[in-house]
């Protein structure tokens, strides 16, 4: 349900702000600072998430989970649909989107409502589940059976 009500109300607000921004500078600048915002909003982008892609290669190399750079690359595809629906309410928020410390912070705490259906819960369980088969079937660590015995030669 506040899905449906964010698709109702966003593009009626949007509309709001269209018609305000366009009576007061113009249809034709009104248009023109879209396409504008657009333009240098993907361009930004662009950058940005190549930026993330590239820090991600780094971790993924030194055998680590790139946990947020990842959630970081979905915000950053937030922030391009964003950017991509005409309007200036979505550009200021795709614009947000693209503040690294912003960005930082919301995939931090994206990862922290999500950590219990994240992967690294699961890692974890699987390792110490597998080390503790692992160690029971060492060669020489099995099963203590005491007894006595004699050597008969």
């Amino acid at each position: 349900m506040p899905l449906l009500i964010i698709f109702i109300i966003v593009p009626i607000l949007e509309l709001a702000v269209l018609f305000k921004v366009g009576s007061t500078i113009g249809v034709l600048w009104t248009f023109a600072l879209i396409f504008l915002t657009a333009i240098i909003g993907v361009n930004l982008l662009r950058r940005q998430g190549l930026s993330t892609l590239m820090r991600a290669n780094e971790r993924m190399a030194q055998g680590g989970l790139p946990a947020q750079e990842l959630a970081e690359g979905f915000l950053l595809a937030l922030a391009g649909a964003l950017l991509l629906t005409p309007g200036f309410l979505t550009d200021i928020c795709g614009f947000t989107l693209l503040l690294p410390g912003v960005r930082g912070q919301m995939a931090r705490s994206v990862m922290k409502r999500f950590a219990g259906n994240i992967v690294m819960g699961r890692q974890t369980t699987y390792t110490q589940s597998h080390s503790a088969q692992s160690e029971s079937r060492r060669p020489g660590q099995g099963d203590v059976i005491e007894g006595d015995y004699r050597r008969e030669d």
